[in-house]
């Protein structure tokens, strides 16, 4: 159970959240909500008691279990199999019997008997904390979310980031935590993931708290929904479900207006009757108080909602190039003895469309990664064409320096911007005023996302590298981006689970990993975006 008093939730000097008090309960299943960067990921590392509030108190009974953004937990040495069973602390027990296995193999006879020693006490810990069941419970959670055997076995290391996000979502669902708190849990799942995870937390029976712009996941699981207004730094509580709240919201939003448009109507006839009365001495108190009495006509009112501002986005202008500015040919990766892909030949010719398709972990991200120049393939070249200007949008965000500032990274994607210009620029962006000096570090999932595509639109780049460029978006900047990838005139590679992103770019040519198959588009390939 999380019961918070008060709170204050501020960004640097911008107040995100006043005066809230809430409880999250056994059974209470939340839609956290709001625009982005209305401060709902910063909320929640507070209720996880990963951040503190400017003011106010949380308290926290029961254990708690939490998905942010972008995880980067674990030693990336550790197995994906461990990381999961780390959630009950199962994986030290686990290791332990393992190192025991070695010694009970060994030739000398004291080493076999401390081995034997060792592995029973230890399996009697583990069968104590539920033992083969419970490590079946976690493989189970863990194929449900897409993750099988051969993956849970390789060092978190090798994962792709959607696999390692993957691994971090079954290990707080086995956590068997009281409360969970889940930010965008649906990000690199596939279809038939998104449907178990669906079903999964409408049974659970703990307090759960989640943001995410999945609409039939939270049609199907909440049961409250706690709306971040970032205009008035206000957090409305609804004790609905997701459809009863749209709906609410709606009608609290007809009765704000009709209220607002009465008031100001009445205010104004005060202020008008006022004004006639004001110049006759005898009547000068009654003037005043006919204006005291239409500011407290329009003091009383709830503040009629603001139309949320959205980052308007369109891509550049791609800088001239020759026929086909990039070109790769015979790439391989492998990590250890896990082989990716191999031998994949591709030419992006000027203002192509082209879609990587892939099961997760197929190497989609790093085919983008090889293609960017970030990390280096084993076999084979990347050739830049005549021209060639790349601008590269990676999942996760690391092409963002954390620990500089909002202005200073979009002033490193285009070093002889001007200041004055690159304010403009943020601004379009929804970064303004004492924004553009935050360390990107603080930044939530969707402004790093307007950042790294603010960092684009400066870049003239002419190739553009786009891997799930949708993630952690409103569905307002979502379409403001689907909008740009049509009418972008320079090429675009892409990797996206989104469905709409694959029909706005309108691709020509497929490329399906690991095979490395190359094909024409057609609408039989569209059935494969979500579930790959």
């Amino acid at each position: 159970m999380i019961t918070a008093h008060q709170l204050e939730v501020r960004a640097g000097a911008q107040v995100l959240l006043e005066d809230a008090s809430f409880r999250i309960g056994p059974g209470d299943k939340v839609g956290l909500v709001g625009r982005n960067g209305a401060g709902k990921t910063t909320l929640t590392r507070i209720l996880a008691d990963e951040g503190q509030p400017a003011a106010g108190s949380v308290v926290r009974n029961g254990p708690i279990g939490y998905l942010p953004q972008d995880p980067r937990a674990g030693d990336p040495e550790i197995v994906a199999r461990d990381r999961i069973l780390s959630a009950r602390g199962l994986d030290v027990v686990v290791a332990g019997m393992r190192k025991a296995e070695k010694q009970m193999a060994s030739s000398d006879p004291d080493e076999h008997e401390r081995g034997m020693r060792r592995y029973a006490r230890l399996e009697a810990e583990f069968l104590a904390a539920g033992g083969y069941a419970v490590e079946s419970e976690a493989a189970t959670i863990a194929a449900s979310l897409g993750l099988p055997d051969r993956v849970l076995a390789q060092p978190l290391k090798t994962l792709s980031g959607g696999q390692r996000r993957r691994v971090e979502l079954a290990r707080i669902l086995f956590s068997d935590a009281d409360t969970l708190l889940l930010d965008e849990p649906t990000n690199h799942l596939d279809a038939d993931s998104i449907v178990w995870l669906r079903d999964f937390l409408r049974a659970y029976k703990g307090g759960l708290v989640v943001i995410s712009h999945d609409v039939a996941l939270l049609d199907k699981t909440v049961n409250r929904v706690f709306h971040l207004d970032a205009n008035r730094a206000a957090l409305d509580v609804y004790n609905i479900g997701w459809t009863a709240y749209l709906a609410q919201r709606e009608t609290d939003e007809r009765r704000r207006h009709r209220e607002r448009a009465n008031a100001e109507k009445k205010a104004a006839a005060l202020k008008a009757q006022a004004d006639r009365m004001r110049y006759k001495a005898t009547k000068a108190t009654a003037a005043q108080n006919m204006d005291r009495r239409a500011q407290r006509l329009l003091a009383g009112l709830e503040e009629q909602r603001r139309q949320d501002k959205v980052a308007k986005l369109r891509f550049p202008d791609p800088a001239p190039c020759g026929k086909t500015p990039l070109t790769a040919s015979g790439l391989s990766k492998s990590y250890g003895s896990l082989e990716v892909f191999t031998d994949v030949d591709l030419a992006i010719d000027r203002g192509s469309r082209v879609v990587i398709l892939g099961l997760n972990g197929a190497g989609k991200t790093t085919l983008l990664r090889l293609l960017a120049g970030v990390e280096e393939a084993d076999t084979g070249t990347v050739e830049p064409g005549h021209g060639l200007r790349l601008g590269y949008y990676a999942q996760e965000h690391e092409t963002l320096d954390t620990s500089r500032t909002v202005l200073e990274n979009l002033r490193s994607a285009a070093p002889d911007l001007p200041e004055l210009e690159a304010r403009r620029v943020l601004g379009s962006f929804l970064f303004s005023g004492d924004a553009v000096d935050k360390p990107a570090a603080v930044l939530s999932g969707g402004e790093k996302t307007r950042l790294a595509l603010a960092s684009l639109v400066v870049s003239s780049a002419n190739v553009l590298l786009l891997d799930e460029p949708t993630n952690n978006l409103d569905p307002a900047s979502r379409e403001e981006v689907l909008a740009a990838l049509r009418g972008f005139a320079g090429a675009i590679v892409l990797v996206t689970h989104d469905e709409g992103a694959v029909e706005a770019l309108g691709p020509e040519r497929v490329v399906l990993l690991p095979d490395g198959v190359e094909d024409l588009w057609n609408p039989d390939y569209a059935e494969l975006v979500s579930l790959a």
